[in-house]
């Protein structure tokens, strides 16, 4: 008993520690960014809540929010318009053919963005789709992104609520394809939709590489206005990394819940 109990200690001192060393750079961070000056001493000097006022009446930093906002919505809203009928019409007319398009929606996976991001700029930098440095751009790029974690959460929903059942009684009682679609297989599908929504925009949200890359200054989001400010005040900048991870933090909360919810019921 006595070595179980210490095997237990030692479990916990592990978890503890582990904890503490992926907590102690966030807590810092929230620290910094109320601190007046934060330099020589071990703690900071005095608490003030000027750096997020700075921050949150930046025009700059408001137009880069609604920037990231808005390609986020409109690469989100595109997938789920384009993919959610592929889907349907493999699942309920071509299954055989779900397999190939398993290994198809991880394929952007393959690719560094790097790679992705040369070949984007050399194609499209010229007539006559000169889209380089708009948003256009990158709301193709956040398509591709965002396509397996849309398509593997519809996939994997309409599989779990037996999609040819339903579709072939609403059929039996009267009803024709896109009402069967629209009154039984959508309410089915929200939960799990919302949740992938919410995932998919946490992960475009915090995207850089093709930003940067893409648009850069041209039309500046989110991710690029934090990496032109790295230069000004570290207290201005730990409050915008603040800010940025209590929006993904509400945004997976949100998903979450929305998971725990479907497993319910």
């Amino acid at each position: 008993m006595r070595k179980i109990k210490i095997e237990q200690l030692y479990h916990y001192l592990v978890l503890a520690l582990i904890m503490l060393i992926l907590v102690a750079p966030m807590l810092a961070t929230i620290v910094y960014s109320f601190s007046t000056s934060w330099g020589v001493s071990l703690l900071p000097e005095g608490p003030t809540f000027d750096w997020y006022v700075s921050l949150w009446t930046d025009e700059r930093f408001l137009d880069s929010l609604i920037r990231s906002l808005w390609i986020c919505l409109a690469t989100l809203f595109i997938t789920l318009i384009f993919t959610f009928p592929v889907i349907f019409v493999i699942h309920y007319y071509f299954p055989k053919l779900k397999s190939l398009m398993n290994v198809v929606v991880v394929l952007p996976f393959a690719v560094p963005p790097v790679v992705v991001s040369v070949g984007l700029l050399q194609i499209y930098s010229d007539e006559p789709l000169a889209i380089t440095g708009t948003p256009w751009i990158l709301i193709g790029c956040y398509f591709i992104i965002a396509l397996p974690f849309i398509y593997r959460a519809i996939e994997n929903n309409l599989t779990a609520i037996n999609l040819r059942d339903l579709v072939d009684t609403a059929h039996l009682l009267g009803a024709n394809t896109f009402q069967a679609v629209w009154l039984i297989i959508l309410p089915n599908l929200r939960n799990g939709m919302l949740s992938a929504i919410f995932l998919a925009f946490s992960f475009l949200i915090g995207e850089f590489l093709f930003a940067n890359m893409l648009v850069g200054g041209q039309y500046e989001t989110l991710q690029v206005y934090l990496y032109n400010i790295r230069h000004r005040s570290g207290h201005y900048s730990s409050a915008l990394v603040v800010s940025y991870f209590l929006l993904i933090l509400i945004f997976a909360l949100l998903a979450n819940t929305l998971s725990r919810d479907k497993r319910k019921n």
